[in-house]
């Protein structure tokens, strides 16, 4: 076979396999979007495990009617514009992957007004087909709704878990998110029922309430940082006497985007160790702040590790 060069929708569909593996990737990147937007308020609702469908509504910017058919072209962003960009990103998204991604293997309707606009605008786009643009009332801020993910990608559908395991993918998430940004009120419903609230006050102790429950959000210990430091951390520990049997419970963020890293965790975990039983871990938030350009965001296509 000759060197050729791949036709969009191919190219499209190996990118979203990088981006999007599973219906708590699309929560992620939806999410991210709406608090790079200024949302004070995030709600997510989904159905089978996200498998279904998932919808997330924000109040945020929104995005202007003749931007919505752009959002969804490979690349596009408003989060940087040249090379140096990239060493101080301050938004949790910036690539202009997402949106074309989860188009090219799901069924995906955008309806958004943006700040000042008398009106808003709806835009379909049906496994990488586009709609047409149309009017449409609605608040300021932006409601996505994601249908049939996969299921143009037979083999990928088959390696989601139950509809119960994918649903627990997407509420450690979720929480992970409301503890990294307890200004944003976040809420959970799954097929219906309500699995996670936070109320947004900006306290941590009250995202951990909302998380976790206000039994722990009372035993746990504030970290505080040296806010004239370039470089800080802040956060909650749990004291020796309240741990958990898996790593799970330590949630990590650099600069307001959470992410994951085994050394890490590894550095609470030696912190505790000979006050904690044998494999047993601390309950953490830790909220590294430093300047942006000490961060390299660009390493991995899901932007979990800096």
């Amino acid at each position: 076979m000759p060197i050729q060069v791949l036709s969009d929708e191919l190219s499209s569909r190996i990118a979203a396999g990088e981006v999007i593996e599973r219906p708590a990737s699309v929560v992620k990147e939806l999410v991210e979007n709406s608090l790079d937007a200024g949302s004070t308020r995030i709600d997510v609702q989904v159905v089978g495990g996200g498998a279904n469908s998932i919808t997330v509504v924000d109040n945020g910017d929104g995005i202007p009617a003749d931007e919505l058919p752009v959002a969804f072209e490979r690349f596009a962003t408003s989060k940087i514009d040249e090379t140096s960009d990239l060493i101080t990103i301050g938004t949790l998204g910036f690539r202009g992957e997402a949106l074309p991604s989860i188009a090219s293997v799901a069924r995906v309707e955008i309806t958004s007004r943006h700040g000042g606009a008398e009106a808003g605008a709806s835009y379909v786009v049906d496994f990488g087909k586009p709609g047409l643009l149309e009017a449409a009332g609605a608040p300021q801020g932006t409601r996505i709704s994601v249908s049939g993910l996969f299921t143009n990608v037979p083999a990928r559908l088959k390696f989601l878990g139950s509809g119960g395991r994918e649903l627990s993918r997407i509420q450690r998430m979720l929480a992970s998110l409301a503890l990294v940004c307890p200004r944003v009120a976040f809420s959970l419903a799954a097929d219906g029922r309500e699995r996670l609230r936070t109320v947004g006050s900006g306290g941590i102790l009250d995202a951990v309430s909302g998380v976790y429950g206000q039994k722990i959000a009372d035993q746990m210990l504030l970290l505080e940082a040296d806010e004239s430091a370039a470089f800080s951390v802040d956060g909650l520990i749990s004291s020796p006497s309240l741990n958990r049997s898996n790593r799970t419970y330590m949630t990590l963020s650099v600069n307001g985007r959470w992410i994951q890293s085994r050394r890490l965790t590894y550095a609470i975990e030696q912190a505790h160790y000979g006050f904690l039983p044998e494999r047993r871990f601390p309950i953490a938030v830790a909220r590294i702040h430093t300047p942006l350009d000490d961060v390299d965001a660009n390493v991995h296509p899901a932007k979990t590790e800096v």
